[in-house]
């Protein structure tokens, strides 16, 4: 028996059943290709001061004229972002009780905000799966495998990493949640992403209570 694509399209809805979720309005999508446009100058940024690095001398003029025009265009992007969150109250709103969280940056806030809109709307355990920071377990048959952190969605994995570096370096909570896991011999590893899963969590919590930054009510939760 064959199958078009739609045909699969619709068998996969009837036996997973995934959550319908609304389109993004016109300007959640300006918000995303803001955010996306950013990450692409800062990875060609990141390329040419590593070629610059290496390349012969004949061709530092050019690399550099580059760099100074990422930069540039990196500076009036930043910008657009600033006027594009104060334009919209909620959205301004939500960038300051985002950033109001030691190593919660521009970066990290812009991501979440176009890229997670269900940040605050969802459980913690629903927001860290979608994420892709939920341990799953990777089971086939009889075999059980290790509890890992798989799938969601990569760019805001990423983007809470870096992040979350800072963090367990500033943010007094952050930081005492990942020394007591290292000092329980928890690899490095599993005690950031632990770290990240703790930071995503509290971001949601603090969205959907409308409340800023208090570390003693964050290092109770």
């Amino acid at each position: 028996m064959t199958c078009s694509t739609p045909g699969y399209l619709a068998l996969f809805a009837e036996r997973v059943r995934p959550e319908v979720r609304p389109l993004a309005d016109e300007r959640t999508r300006d918000l995303q290709a803001l955010v996306a446009r950013r990450r692409q100058l800062v990875e060609m940024l990141v390329a040419e001061e590593n070629r610059l690095k290496q390349a012969p001398r004949v061709l530092h003029r050019q690399l550099r004229s580059h760099i100074d025009f990422l930069r540039k265009e990196l500076r009036a992007l930043n910008s657009e972002l600033d006027q594009q969150l104060r334009a919209m109250p909620l959205w301004h709103e939500k960038d300051e009780l985002l950033k109001s969280v030691p190593g919660v940056g521009r970066v990290l806030s812009c991501t979440l905000l176009a890229d997670l809109p269900e940040l605050g709307l969802l459980s913690r355990r629903e927001i860290a799966k979608l994420a892709g920071l939920a341990p799953l377990t990777r089971d086939s048959g009889m075999l059980r495998g290790k509890r890992t952190v798989w799938g969601g969605r990569a760019k805001i994995r990423s983007t809470l990493y870096m992040s979350t570096l800072v963090a367990v370096r500033f943010n007094p909570v952050l930081r005492a949640f990942y020394q007591r896991l290292l000092a329980a011999g928890k690899p490095k590893k599993v005690a950031l992403t632990a770290a990240m899963r703790k930071l995503l969590t509290m971001l949601n919590a603090m969205l959907r209570d409308r409340a800023s930054w208090r570390p003693a009510c964050q290092a109770a939760n």
